[in-house]
């Protein structure tokens, strides 16, 4: 309380006149006891109000000046001053109260705090020693009762009933909470541990705590209250006249710490912190989240019926200090008060400062006097809003007095560094908690006018500080504990109104401005946080995303097949977006489809999707691969190889005897050949065929060169099946037929020799057109070149490796030799090198044996199965072709 405050006696009233009107106002939460104080105030030419905290003093200073002017209200607490030259109405917390002024009308709000361990010798003194002219009015819990008649016998109380009922609902978990609910606990980590749940589970939540800065806590407040989130997480802090829309109090927690001990809570406890929920004439409603926390049946009647024992005590100190000497003032300090039921208040914040700062050598010497003994009694007054009591709040103590005693007034550099160490917004949530509890001693001490020069200019240079501090807060805990695409969605959603939503070129779905997730193709992807539900987001992306399905089937069904492509894990996408994936199906050729799920697509969709994709499949298949599937069967396509010349010899014949003339031009064993390279995907390896190709005709060899072909020593391929969109393909294939997708073992485009990975089956390099030799694969075209460049080398005999060998097959000498060994050749003798310090020589020698073809002939009655197998007969000339082949048989 402040020095300069004119002292009142105690519990005898002897300067206040007894004539004077006092009426208690006494009610449960929720009974309108403030609004009628306001209203009383107004009415009369001057008035007062102390409340317990800065946030209400704030808040009902806001709706006085909305009714007289901001002219004739002032706000006094002790960060905070704004008092205009012609006030007539203070709203005040109870310790800033100008006790030295006189009001016409007097109001001290929730009095039974006068049993508040730490600050209830305050509101006792001013129940006793603080009076208007006129009326006063005293607010507060039923429970006071019996001790206000025993203090005041004249003062005339009225009880007022709540204006909504309380129920008690027992147990609802923290998930199934509905929304408008306050969620109790009383820990600053227990209350982040639940808004992280609520976050995850529900979008957000607000915080409200005794360590928020007044202007942290409104924002948080204002956040509940428009509905940006549903749910509020609090401390004890709401419990004192915060008006809130709150339905339902949720306690996760029964225990608090007292400063000393944890505790249970006792009922009235309980009462004024469920008292929020249900406001005015609506009803409210209060439990628990968890079994163990039941309350008991004794409990929730006293609470429901708002029937609590009456407070047996008060906290009380003596007001009357003596500043003659030290000894003097800790003796007043010490009065007992006069009745029992007053407890003598001992180890206030201000007294144990005292206590410490007195003991300093070079305090205790300079206070000999009473002008210092009052200036030390006020320096003590300073708040240590950290509640730590630490060094760091002595040490700030001892340099203020010091300080205000030699030179009357506090350092302006002093002011300004410690101002400047405050000023920073970086670091965590309780980083910015601790700077805001600092700045706002600071607040309190710049608004000490008679300490600081410029005391304005300082007063708003804290208060900036601390309106910065508190507003990145404010950020921080809404970037944490509030997920505003959830919060937006399940708002909107709930009003049934229409959703604002935009999808991007690059598939981003914005709803109401917040991105919720990503459309690949057909697929939606919500973006969720860690252990965040689907749900809201999923809930809007049905109602948003249909049309752009719909367009977007509609562009599939009408693009070209050109517009369709293949991953190499057999995905086929189509804008770059996975929207079907190949299986293996009857043959390499003809994989099948499987379109990827989607909740968005409808059945019919699906449908018309397959089909175009099937197409698309088949269409770029035939286009990339015709000449291999040509071969399939070689004598219906025959004519489209024929050239104009060829034709026209045929033009006279007719259809029948042109086919049976084409017929007649290829053998069974030059149709068995390119049906093995068919099966290849366009190439086949020589010593891996069922016949020999040593006795081919000249007419099968330009029948076979006709097609395509082309005949090697080591492979029959088909060239123009070896570029690299084609070898994509074949890999492509192979992978899904045989369900086994190499990793990283296809070629780069235009390289012609790769080396063979372990556990990549050698069938796989086969298929792409690579002849496996040492440990590199050869391209079929590159493979034949060496050969022959190494036939010609080997002609007399003996020969060595040349650079030219390597540079065709782009091997190195160890793996020239790999490659040598398995074309037949062996190792037959070294010769030293010609450079010193190198490794001989190898010199190598033609040793292949005979070939022996596979004894699996391929005679007249095979032949005929693998036709009639092929799916060429099902075609509309099924029976002729069959005779035409036949034919081919009997020679």
């Amino acid at each position: 309380m402040s020095l300069s405050s004119k002292k009142r006696s105690n519990l005898r009233h002897s300067s206040i006149n007894e004539n004077i009107k006092v009426k208690a106002l006494l009610g449960p939460t929720n009974t309108g006891k403030t609004y009628y104080a306001m209203e009383r105030m107004l009415s009369h030419s001057s008035g007062i109000i102390g409340f317990p905290l800065r946030l209400l003093a704030r808040e009902n200073y806001d709706k006085a000046v909305s009714e007289v002017g901001k002219s004739k209200v002032a706000l006094v607490t002790g960060e905070e001053k704004i008092i205009p030259p012609n006030a007539k109405y203070f709203c005040c917390t109870v310790e800033s109260m100008p006790l030295e002024r006189s009001f016409s009308f007097v109001a001290i709000d929730e009095i039974q705090l006068a049993a508040d361990p730490d600050r209830g010798h305050i509101f006792t003194d001013r129940i006793l020693n603080t009076r208007g002219t006129e009326e006063t009015v005293l607010l507060g819990a039923e429970t006071i009762k019996p001790i206000l008649q025993k203090i005041l016998p004249n003062c005339s109380i009225e009880i007022r009933p709540r204006l909504s009922i309380l129920s008690y609902i027992g147990v609802k978990k923290l998930t199934r909470l509905k929304p408008r609910s306050a969620i109790v606990a009383f820990s600053i980590p227990e209350v982040y541990k639940i808004a992280e749940l609520i976050r995850t589970k529900k979008g957000g939540a607000a915080i409200v705590m005794g360590a928020l800065s007044p202007r942290t806590r409104n924002a948080q407040v204002n956040l509940y209250q428009n509905g940006q989130v549903d749910y509020l997480i609090a401390t004890d802090a709401i419990g004192m006249g915060l008006n809130m829309d709150i339905d339902h109090v949720a306690f996760a927690s029964d225990t608090k710490f007292d400063g000393k001990i944890p505790r249970y809570l006792n009922p009235p406890e309980i009462a004024q912190i469920a008292g929020r929920a249900g406001r005015h004439s609506r009803n409210g409603s209060f439990g628990v989240v968890e079994d163990h926390l039941k309350f008991d049946e004794e409990t929730i009647e006293q609470i429901e019926n708002h029937s609590f024992f009456p407070l047996k005590n008060i906290w009380w100190r003596n007001s009357e200090l003596n500043f003659d000497s030290l000894k003097a003032l800790l003796s007043s300090l010490e009065a007992y008060p006069t009745f029992n039921f007053m407890r003598r208040k001992v180890g206030a914040l201000d007294a144990l400062c005292l206590n410490h700062l007195s003991e300093i050598s070079s305090i205790k010497n300079k206070i000999n006097n009473k002008e210092a003994l009052i200036l030390l009694w006020d320096v003590c007054q300073i708040p240590d809003f950290s509640n730590s009591l630490s060094g760091v709040h002595f040490s700030l103590l001892e340099k203020t007095f010091e300080l205000l005693l030699a030179n009357g007034k506090l350092d302006n550099e002093w002011i300004k560094s410690q101002l400047n160490r405050l000023n920073r917004f970086d670091g965590e949530i309780d980083t910015l908690l601790n700077r805001i509890s600092n700045i706002r001693t600071w607040t309190f001490i710049t608004n000490r006018q008679k300490w600081i020069d410029e005391s304005e200019y300082w007063q708003n240079e804290a208060k900036t500080i601390e309106d910065k501090l508190s507003d990145e807060l404010h950020n921080r805990l809404t970037q944490r504990f509030v997920d505003k695409r959830i919060v937006i969605l399940n708002k909107t959603l709930k009003e049934h109104s229409n959703l604002e939503a935009l999808i991007r070129l690059d598939g981003k779905v914005i709803v109401e401005g917040e991105e919720v997730g990503l459309l690949k193709g057909f697929e939606f992807i919500p973006s969720l946080s860690e252990g965040e539900k689907a749900g809201p987001i999923l809930s809007a992306a049905r109602k948003i995303l249909p049309k752009e399905i719909e367009r977007r089937v509609r562009e599939l069904l009408m693009s070209d097949n050109a517009a369709f492509k293949f991953d190499d894990d057999g995905s086929i996408l189509w804008q770059n977006n996975k929207v079907a994936k190949l299986t293996n199906g009857e043959t390499l050729y003809s994989p099948k489809i499987i379109i990827t799920n989607s909740e968005f697509l409808s059945d019919e969709q699906i449908k018309q999707i397959e089909i175009r994709v099937n197409e698309a499949v088949e269409g770029n298949i035939e286009n990339i691969l015709s000449e291999a599937i040509n071969l399939k069967n070689p004598v219906l396509n025959f004519e489209q190889q024929k050239s104009e010349s060829e034709k026209n010899h045929y033009v006279s014949l007719t259809t029948d005897d042109y086919e049976k003339k084409l017929s007649d031009s290829i053998s069974g064993k030059a149709l068995g050949i390119a049906y093995q390279v068919y099966e290849g995907l366009g190439s086949a390896q020589v010593n891996n065929l069922s016949m020999s190709t040593v006795n081919l005709s000249e007419s099968d060899k330009r029948n076979l060169a006709r097609l395509g072909l082309r005949l090697g020593v080591e492979t029959i391929y088909l060239p123009n099946l070896l570029k690299p969109a084609a070898i994509k393909l074949r890999a492509l294939l192979w992978s899904v037929h045989n369900q086994d997708f190499p990793k990283d073992a296809s070629p780069p485009d235009g390289r012609v020799s790769i080396t063979i990975l372990p556990n990549v089956k050698k069938e796989f390099y086969r298929a792409l057109g690579f002849v496996p030799l040492g440990n590199l694969a050869l391209r079929a075209d590159i493979a034949e070149r060496l050969s022959a460049l190494i036939r010609i080398e080997a002609r007399n005999g003996q020969f060595r490796i040349n650079e030219t060998m390597l540079s065709i097959a782009g091997a190195t000498k160890i793996q020239m030799e790999e490659i040598l060994y398995d074309l037949g050749y062996s190792k037959c003798g070294e010769e030293p090198s010609t450079l010193a310090d190198q490794v001989p020589i190898i010199i190598f020698e033609k040793k292949r044996k005979a070939f022996k073809p596979k004894v699996k002939t391929f005679n007249k009655k095979t032949l005929k199965s693998k036709i009639i197998k092929s799916k060429i007969f099902q075609k509309q000339k099924i029976k002729k072709n069959y005779q035409i082949l036949y034919h081919h048989l009997q020679f």
